[in-house]
């Protein structure tokens, strides 16, 4: 192999993963990280030991009253879901005092609810897994 081949093809990514390391080992101490650290990630897993010294690093300049977030602001719902069903935490949606989905059918204990057979005879029996609301079709 030609020596200025060799030099493109070595030394030019060496280069580069010193030059990485030499960035952080220099920006580090400013952002309250360990620079040999960082420098030694960042030489030894190429490329990705850059990225992710960039997301791991802190913000220089974070003022609270910029961020929305810190603010308490509000939990929104969009437009389009104003109206629905809550649901409890387990997400079966809300129960009565039974334990039975409010405006649905009791689920035996023994037997789970697939939705392939109808319950009560009241819904047919569409082989619907998921149970949608009527009118949704996916």
């Amino acid at each position: 192999m030609e020596p200025f081949l060799a030099a493109i093809l070595i030394g030019l990514p060496l280069a580069w993963l010193a030059a990485f390391a030499a960035y952080a080992y220099v920006d580090a101490p400013k952002r309250g990280m360990n620079p040999r650290k960082w420098a030694a990630i960042l030489f030894a897993v190429p490329l990705f030991g850059f990225f992710a010294y960039l997301f791991e690093r802190d913000e220089r300049d974070y003022d609270p009253e910029e961020d929305p977030y810190a603010q308490g602001a509000t939990f929104e719902v969009h437009e389009s879901r104003r109206g629905e069903e809550l649901l409890d935490p387990g997400g079966a949606g809300t129960r009565d005092e039974r334990g039975t989905p409010a405006g649905g059918r009791a689920v035996d204990e023994n037997h789970g609810d697939d939705g392939d057979r109808a319950g009560d005879g009241d819904e047919p029996a569409d082989g619907d897994e998921w149970n949608d609301p009527p009118g949704v079709d996916l």
